[in-house]
């Protein structure tokens, strides 16, 4: 029985001639060597799921090479980190080991049951309001949040993570000694911060923790009467399922916090969730219907009165999420000529000191590049970008710059490449733990 690679080729070397497109001039469309085409289309090499997806734009084969295309395995680090049991208590425990089955995340059931008067837009939809002289103190852990979100963007998770998880366990504990709407804030601050804890966890690398500290979030919120969280882990949840390259898990737990009673950013934020899922699946016009979908919640959202000094769910130092999200999306949707041009605008309006989307967004940027053609341009970006990635140490970034670095890997005896390829590898080494 033939393995995948070999029909994968067959199958790519029929359907590029039927479409009438020589060796030469299909190398030229999909910014491959001749070599490499013809090795991958004799068995010789292996097809990666983003050739394929540019094949099947090329080709308008809608899918068919992709579904042939073997998959990529998922790598995690290893390490101890934080997290949280079931009575709040933080422990150490040690990170999966490469190779490990991948920790899932809660059930949409589950979170949906955790979550369901929300969900159902029964009951209440917002914490209960502190009074006035409960607001000096509920201001400065809002502004001490708002803080540590500042310097997440500047540092590395690992660095930021046992203090974030202090915090949560110290706004705990002060609301076990307090009663009434004061304990409900500071409750529903300490959720913030767990939910914080596990994007920095999940950009760390570690799933599990990332899970873990996401439903303690929910427990937290859940007992200052806030059920919102619950809707809105759901989008967090289907960030590990997107960055596992699981489509469909993504779209439908991301789908679950669409439920019309729930707040615009929220619907906005799972909106966009659900685009990136289709645009993973390949479905280009699913993806952009979604994507028009959140930036009309997003409008909604922003001619809103949100609660005073309520944190911001949700990435901030973004002034136009959906575009960077779009230009995002064209990436995976094998459009990387598009997805340049969108992200080449976008990036330069990230804020200076938010280096963390910068490195994020200019990873994509650049790779947009590199699979546009353009890789003495990509080389020149991401020998800027790197500056960046070795400050705020991201596993989920690191995504982008391994596929960046297969693509520009491709051209060895390319200056550019040369001068950027030790600084790549480099950055890509895990460090010693």
């Amino acid at each position: 029985m033939l393995e995948q690679p070999p029909v994968f080729g067959a199958e790519l070397r029929r359907l590029r001639m039927s479409a009438g497109f020589t060796l030469t001039r299909f190398a030229s469309s999909v910014h491959y060597s001749k070599g490499q085409i013809s090795k991958i289309e004799t068995g010789q090499q292996r097809a990666t799921p983003e050739f394929a997806r540019l094949c099947d734009v090329v080709l308008d084969t809608g899918g068919t090479l992709e579904a042939l295309a073997p998959t990529r395995g998922h790598r995690r680090r290893t390490g101890r980190l934080p997290v949280p049991d079931q009575a709040g208590v933080m422990h150490e425990i040690p990170t999966e080991r490469p190779g490990d089955a991948p920790s899932p995340p809660p059930s949409r059931r589950q979170l949906m049951a955790a979550g369901a008067l929300s969900v159902f837009g029964i009951g209440p939809t917002a914490p209960p309001h502190p009074a006035p002289s409960d607001r000096p103190l509920l201001d400065a852990y809002r502004t001490l949040f708002d803080q540590y979100r500042r310097i997440g963007q500047m540092s590395s998770p690992r660095a930021l993570l046992p203090t974030l998880a202090e915090q949560t366990s110290a706004l705990r504990g002060l609301a076990a000694r307090t009663s009434g709407r004061t304990a409900a804030g500071l409750l529903n601050l300490a959720a913030r911060f767990a939910e914080y804890t596990g994007w920095m966890a999940q950009e760390a690398g570690d799933e599990a923790a990332a899970a873990r500290w996401t439903s303690h979030a929910v427990d937290l919120a859940e007992s200052a009467g806030d059920r919102q969280l619950a809707s809105y882990a759901l989008v967090r949840h289907a960030l590990i399922t997107y960055y596992r390259g699981e489509s469909t898990d993504t779209i439908d737990l991301a789908e679950g916090a669409l439920t019309s009673g729930l707040p615009p950013r929220v619907r906005a934020l799972a909106a966009q969730r659900v685009g990136q899922g289709h645009a993973l699946g390949g479905d280009h016009d699913a993806c952009m219907r979604r994507l028009d979908q959140a930036r009309d919640l997003f409008g909604l959202a922003a001619a809103e009165t949100s609660e005073p000094g309520a944190p911001v769910l949700g990435p901030t130092y973004l002034s136009d999420p959906v575009s960077l999200v779009t230009g995002w999306c064209l990436v995976d949707l094998g459009r990387p000529r598009q997805a340049a041009d969108i992200l080449d605008a976008e990036c330069a309006r990230l804020p200076a000191h938010a280096l963390r989307n910068q490195a994020r967004y200019g990873a994509r940027r650049a790779l947009a590049h590199a699979l546009a053609g353009e890789i003495d341009h990509a080389c020149e970006l991401t020998g800027h970008l790197l500056r960046n990635t070795a400050c705020v140490g991201s596993e989920t970034i690191a995504n982008d710059l391994r596929r960046l670095a297969r693509v520009l890997a491709r051209h060895p005896s390319r200056p550019a490449y040369q001068a950027v390829a030790a600084s790549l590898t480099a950055a890509l080494t895990p460090p010693e733990l």
